[in-house]
C-alpha cells in the first residue's frame, strides 16, 4: 500500500506522503487503536496537534504498530498561547514528551494570532529546535501570505508547509498560488469538510459515478490533483483504505472544472479568518 502513495519534498528537502491522517477527537484507547490501524493500512504522514490533547495517544499508537519509526512522519503544531520564545521552547519539549518521541517530523505553529502578535517569536522557537534535533521540517497552519513573508524578513526562513482549511466550498486558489510561487507546500485540514453536505453533493456524487469510486475519493483525488496533501480522518479501517486509494484513476479537466465552480466566498466552516482569529 505504502509503495503506491506519491511522495512530495518539501523546500528542506524532507519527503512526506501525499496524503496523511488526521487525529483530531482522537483520543484514548480507541484513539490508539484508530491511529495504529491507519499505519497498519499504509498511512505514513500522522498529523496531531498540542491543543488536540492527543499527542500521547498518538505516541501509544505508534508502540501499537510495526512499522519502523523511520518509515513515519509524525506531526504536532505549537498552541497560540505558547507564543512566546521560552513557553514556545517548552511546549516543543513538552510535544514530544507525550508522545514519548526524540523528535518530530514535522512541527507547525497553529496559527498566527496576529492580535496577539508573537508568531515570530515562536518561529524563532521552531527554528532553534530544529537546529536542536527536535524538528526535522518546520512550518505552519492558517499563515496568510503576509505573515509568511514577515516570518522570512524577520528570520530568513520560509515554512516548509502550511496547513490551511481547504476543502471543495473553499479551495484557498490564491493562497495555493502564493504557496506554489514561493515553494511552500499546502496542506488540508478538514479536506472533506467535516459535513455530509459535500459528500452528498449532486456534482461530486456524478463525478463518483462516472469514475466508480465514492464522493470521499473524489474529493481527496482532487486535493491531490491541486497539489495539496490531504489529512482524512476516519476511526473505521475500511473507510482509511477507501480514502488511501486515489491513485489508480485521473480527474479530466472536465471533473476539476465542475469541483472547482462550488468554492464560496464564505466557504470557511467556522468562519475562523487568520487575519482576526486568535486560538490559544
Amino acid at each position: 500500500m505504502t509503495r503506491e502513495i506519491p511522495e512530495i519534498t518539501l523546500n528542506d528537502g524532507i519527503h512526506i506522503p501525499a496524503i496523511g491522517f488526521g487525529t483530531y477527537k482522537l483520543w484514548g484507547n480507541e484513539g490508539a487503536a484508530a491511529i495504529a490501524s491507519a499505519i497498519d493500512n499504509g498511512y505514513r504522514l500522522i498529523d496531531s496537534a498540542y491543543n488536540y490533547e492527543n499527542e500521547g495517544t498518538v505516541g501509544t499508537a505508534l508502540k501499537r504498530t510495526s512499522v519502523p519509526r523511520e518509515e513515519l512522519r509524525i506531526a504536532s503544531k505549537l498552541p497560540g498561547r505558547y507564543h512566546t520564545y521560552d513557553k514556545a521552547v517548552k511546549a516543543i519539549q513538552e510535544s514530544l514528551y507525550r508522545a514519548e518521541l526524540d523528535y518530530y517530523d514535522l512541527y507547525l505553529i497553529h496559527w498566527p494570532n496576529p492580535i496577539q502578535d508573537y508568531y515570530v517569536e515562536a518561529w524563532q522557537a521552531l527554528i532553534d529546535a530544529k537546529k536542536w534535533g527536535l524538528i526535522r521540517s518546520i512550518g505552519v497552519s492558517n499563515f496568510l501570505p503576509e505573515h509568511m513573508e514577515r516570518l522570512e524578513k524577520e528570520t530568513g526562513v520560509l515554512p516548509s508547509i502550511n496547513q490551511v482549511e481547504l476543502h471543495p466550498f473553499f479551495n484557498q486558489k490564491e493562497q495555493r498560488q502564493w504557496h506554489e510561487a514561493n515553494g511552500v507546500a499546502t496542506e488540508s485540514w478538514s479536506p472533506l469538510a467535516r459535513t455530509n453536505d459535500v459528500l452528498t453533493n449532486d456534482a461530486i456524487i456524478q463525478i463518483a459515478e462516472k469514475h466508480n469510486k465514492t464522493a470521499s475519493q473524489i474529493i481527496l483525488r482532487w486535493h491531490y490533483q491541486l497539489g495539496s496533501v490531504p489529512i482524512p480522518k476516519s476511526a473505521s479501517p475500511k473507510r482509511q483504505l477507501e480514502n488511501l486509494s486515489i491513485f489508480d484513476f485521473n480527474l479530466d479537466n472536465d471533473d476539476m472544472a465542475e469541483l472547482d465552480k462550488l468554492t464560496r466566498p464564505d466557504g470557511r466552516m467556522n468562519d475562523q479568518d487568520p487575519a482576526v482569529y486568535e486560538e490559544f
